[in-house]
């Protein structure tokens, strides 16, 4: 499942191409994704202006001129495709492209999801905080306001596993498996760890805090400029690589796999404690 980086990726490119752009036709081409569409969704998006697309968490959001704003959450598979054909017609049918978006600029823009996982809803923009899939969403991990203070209020008093914590999107929006697996070794700290060993009892930030969330930050920042650059090779420190060196300078431990919450987590039982 895409994680905060290659959805905010996604997010930048819908951006470039749908801002100012009116919806001229959609074609939705099956009931349902994860869950039905709502009620009359092509005739809501069709004849409106995208003034912007942003996100929480994993999930997009395209606000519209109606007031409305469209929900999507890519799933497992799901992903977008923009073209712009020459001649002003549909692209020919994939059984995997479901719903299709036509833009006054010429521009098409195809949601695409052969595991059907994904999910699209539209939401009036002043009751996005209270729908369902963001209300419980903890706070953006890149924005300002989350820092050490904020994780370890979060981590006090917990027993669990600092990396099943950090899984939590009641605690930070949007890290996944991969970049809590980064994170941590970025930060010397194990993933077996107890969360609430980063935090005083009173819940002040320990050095662990700062550090964990500097590594947060740090590795989420690289992720979507790779993810916007579509970098290829080597991607991760730790992530998928079982039995390699270390690569912290110095630390000479062998990475290893766990699992956890029935999640891999790679980490170097070396440096990270």
């Amino acid at each position: 499942m895409p994680e905060l980086p290659e959805v905010e990726a996604v997010r930048r490119t819908l951006h470039r191409a749908m801002r100012g752009a009116r919806i001229v036709g959609v074609d939705v081409r099956r009931p349902d994704l994860r869950r039905p569409f709502p009620l009359r969704f092509a005739a809501r998006l069709t004849g409106q202006t995208v003034t912007s697309v942003d996100r929480r968490g994993k999930y997009l959001l395209a606000s519209l001129a109606s007031g409305e704003a469209l929900l999507v959450h890519l799933g497992m598979s799901g992903s977008f495709q923009i073209t712009r054909p020459r001649r002003r017609v549909l692209p020919a049918a994939d059984p995997h492209d479901h719903v299709v978006i036509e833009l006054s600029s010429g521009v098409v823009v195809t949601f695409n999801d052969p595991r059907r996982f994904g999910l699209m809803d539209l939401v009036r923009a002043a009751q996005l905080n209270e729908h369902q899939a963001l209300r419980a969403l903890g706070p953006e991990p890149l924005n300002g306001a989350f820092d050490a203070a904020v994780l370890a209020r979060s981590c006090a008093g917990k027993r669990a596993a600092l990396k099943v914590v950090l899984l939590d999107q009641r605690l930070v929006a949007g890290v996944g498996n991969i970049y809590a697996s980064e994170a941590l070794h970025y930060a010397a700290l194990s993933p077996r760890r107890r969360a609430s060993t980063i935090a005083t009892p009173s819940g002040a930030p320990r050095d662990a805090a700062v550090r964990l969330v500097a590594g947060i930050k740090a590795v989420l920042r690289k992720a979507v400029e790779r993810s916007q650059r579509r970098v290829r090779g080597d991607r991760f420190l730790v992530y998928e690589r079982e039995g390699e060196p270390c690569p912290r300078r110095g630390c000479g431990g062998t990475i290893r796999r766990l699992t956890q919450a029935g999640r891999s987590t790679y980490f170097c039982p070396t440096c990270q404690r």
